[in-house]
């Protein structure tokens, strides 16, 4: 997880769920984050959990892939393990291409 701004302790806290926070420091989370992926020896490995297109956008250049914040609470209440994983694995299917690509003409396109 990647917040903005400051925060200090010693060492990283064990949990549940492997999952590292990380404060932007003097950048924007926004920076840190497309940095992060971009940095990767494996962007195809990372999941980024947003809805800032953007964001989205960035990280999907370099491989990564994302999900939205519904999806990823979806997911996490009903089987977190087993569903996030093929969550992960799953490709889009061509109407969810279709879907994008509409709204990448209607944004981009005008």
């Amino acid at each position: 997880m990647v917040f903005d701004g400051y925060f200090e302790f010693s060492g990283q806290k064990d949990n549940p769920y492997g999952i590292q926070v990380i404060f932007s420091q003097e950048e924007t989370a926004d920076e840190k984050i497309k940095k992060l992926v971009e940095a990767s020896d494996q962007p195809r490995s990372i999941a980024v959990v947003s809805d800032d297109k953007d964001i989205r956008f960035s990280v999907r250049a370099f491989g990564a892939k994302t999900i939205s914040i519904e999806k990823f609470i979806e997911v996490k209440k009903d089987n977190p393990q087993e569903k996030k994983q093929d969550m992960l694995k799953a490709e889009l299917n061509y109407t969810q291409i279709a879907k994008i690509n509409q709204e990448l003409k209607k944004r981009w396109l005008k």
